[in-house]
């Protein structure tokens, strides 16, 4: 009677479970996206400290930063090299957090969108609860970054046509806060920071493939997600693993670990020229780099930015010892195409990298 009554006890729960799992699967009609991106929003701004500044004080950081760069862009352009004719750089912004979240929700939307688009899913609750668990992740680390992020220069990538909104920002909470914390001099600490993104909005204006080779890589991933027909095919394109997702991603990072280090290259170079607090403004950040608390250190971790932090120290590295070896003509040889950019492998080996293009 034992082995029956446990036998039945079995059976109920068994049959509770498939239950359950069907209901869960159990189509609802029509289908949904695996993102809400209204959804992702208000989980952001809901762990963001101080999400909002007052316009007025925005408005009149930003007119400084327009100032300072004004002042910066001759010594800026007479180091790295000028403009093609009619190229000019965008005006800086200021940003309070809640506008960074906004602003990188838009970025977001111009890549993702047609991904999601082609990912629909039939509803069901197990949709909806993957949905939930995808918009706070989402979410979350766009608080993360929100809190941290310094500066950004927005290229316009997959834009519509004609570009015009490039866009060169600083996010004054987070400055104001680290200049407050690490007690630095604040118009050397904003000419700085203005430094290294004007160097991104040079970068791009001054040699027009650059755009459009970044753009072909991300519609490549795009596409390789959007084209495959077959369920297998597709969840493997949605995970990143297919052959040629990897070559992309291999040439992508090398392309951006340069356009981060050469930035922070000219950062150096320029800001221990025209900063008198400059050497306070290195050391305070190098500090800043590695000072992370545990939960930060985990967070970087799980979620891969420390790779990717590591890849731009890479970069800085490269570009550091070619201009040290051979000054900044030869290091400028990597604008002057997608063939002349570091390959993954040449970031660790600069030499190889000169070698192949003196040849």
């Amino acid at each position: 009677m034992r082995r029956f009554g446990r036998s039945a006890l079995y059976g109920v729960l068994f049959g509770l479970a498939t239950a359950a799992v069907a209901e869960a699967v159990r189509p609802r009609g029509g289908t949904t996206l695996l993102l809400d991106w209204d959804e992702v929003r208000r989980t952001a701004r809901a762990r963001l400290d101080d999400p909002t500044m007052e316009r007025g004080a925005l408005a009149n950081s930003a007119m400084g930063y327009r100032s300072h760069a004004k002042k910066l862009e001759r010594p800026l352009l007479n180091f790295v090299g000028g403009l093609p004719r009619g190229a000019s750089m965008p005006s800086f912004e200021a940003l309070d957090r809640q506008g960074w979240i906004d602003l990188n929700l838009t970025i977001l939307r111009r890549v993702v969108d047609p991904v999601l688009e082609a990912g629909r899913m039939p509803n069901s609750l197990i949709v909806e609860v993957g949905r939930m668990g995808v918009d706070r992740y989402v979410g979350y680390m766009l608080a993360f970054l929100g809190r941290r992020v310094l500066g950004q220069y927005d290229p316009q990538l997959l834009g519509a046509e004609p570009i015009g909104g490039e866009g060169l920002y600083l996010v004054e909470t987070n400055v104001e806060e680290w200049q407050r914390h690490a007690n630095l001099p604040d118009e050397d600490l904003r000419r700085w920071l203005i430094l290294h993104e004007m160097t991104h909005a040079w970068q791009f204006a001054a040699h027009p493939w650059l755009r459009p080779y970044m753009e072909e890589s991300m519609r490549v991933l795009i596409d390789s997600v959007t084209r495959n027909g077959n369920s297998v095919a597709r969840f493997a394109a949605f995970a990143g693993v297919l052959p040629a997702q990897w070559r992309v991603v291999r040439q992508v990072q090398g392309t951006m670990s340069v356009i981060e280090g050469y930035s922070n290259l000219v950062m150096n170079q320029l800001g221990r020229e025209l900063l008198p607090g400059f050497e306070r403004l290195e050391r305070a950040y190098r500090e800043r780099s590695s000072g992370k608390s545990a939960l930060e250190v985990l967070i970087w971790k799980l979620t891969g930015l420390d790779l990717k932090l590591q890849q731009y120290r890479r970069g800085e590295a490269f570009c550091q010892a070619v201009f040290d070896r051979h000054g900044l003509e030869v290091l400028n040889r990597v604008w002057s195409g997608p063939e002349s950019m570091p390959k993954l492998n040449e970031l660790g080996n600069p030499d190889a990298w000169y070698r192949r293009t003196s040849a």
